[in-house]
Order: structure tokens, then sequence, then C-alpha cells
């Protein structure tokens, strides 16, 4: 059984349209990731931007959705905010979209960055030089801005 969202035709749109829909169902998508992954299974260049405006006036594909549920999942998994940008930059996010969206997400840097710390290298603070570069290396590799790591670790001297 095909799932065709009730069309009865098999036009490339319709054909493009499902599994469009079938790549949505299973998590959120940027409007550059849909294109590029229906365009990899061959879908002609034309009909897939169709279909992407017509997903996106049917609220079923959005950019703004997309980077809010891909910061609430990079922030459960302890990435920084930094990282996170880039990241949804690279997923053909506009940086002012990904930026307003991190802002505006509740990335609350200090107390991730310490539950991260922590998971990491345990609670006990580190109490010398090499130790504190070790893990403001570490944090800086998650996304963490230098200026609140120096912050974290200088408070917990």
């Amino acid at each position: 059984m095909t799932l065709n969202s009730g069309r009865e035709d098999n036009s490339p749109v319709s054909i493009v349209h499902d599994a469009a829909v079938r790549l949505l169902a299973r998590r959120e998508h940027s409007v550059v990731e849909l294109r590029r992954k229906l365009r990899l299974r061959g879908y002609d260049r034309g009909v897939v931007d169709q279909v992407l405006e017509q997903l996106q006036e049917e609220c079923l594909l959005s950019n703004k959705r997309f980077v809010e549920a891909y910061i609430h999942s990079r922030c459960e998994k302890g990435f920084g905010p930094l990282r996170i940008q880039s990241e949804l930059r690279e997923r053909g996010i506009p940086a002012e979209l990904a930026a307003r969206g991190v802002e505006s997400g509740g990335v609350h840097c200090e107390e991730l960055m310490d539950r991260v710390r922590q998971k990491r290298f345990g609670p006990a603070c580190p109490d010398d030089y090499p130790e504190r570069a070790r893990q403001a290396r570490f944090l800086q590799y998650r996304g963490f801005a230098a200026e609140q790591i120096h912050r974290l670790l200088k408070q917990e001297e």
C-alpha cells in the first residue's frame, strides 16, 4: 500500500510531496536539508522546489520549528550555543535565525556548562592549571564561549 495523502494521481509533484511528508513525519528538517535529501533521491529540482514551497504554505515545513527542535535536542546532549549556531548554519539556517533561536531557545549557558563539566569530570573543582586548561578545552569544543568558561572555572577555584 502506498501513502499518497489522499491523492489519486501519481504525478511527479504528488510523488515528491509524499516522500517529503514521510521524511517530515520522522523529524523536523530545515528547507535545505529536505531539498538535499529529495535531490539525492533523484527527484527533479523544479518539482522539489515546488513541493517545498507548498509544504511551507501548508505549515508542514518550517525553519523556525526546525531551529527550536534542534536547539532543544542539542542542549539535552550538552552542546553550547556557539556549536549549536555553527551546526544550524551548516544545515542551511540563516545566521540571524540561528542566533535568535539560541537566544530565545532557553540555552542557559552557565547551568548547562556546569552540568556538562560535572558529568565529564566529576563534581571536584580543577585544582591546578593543566586540569583547568583540559576542562576549558573540552568545554570550548562543546561550544561554550571562552569568557563563560573562564568565569565558571575561576568561580570554582
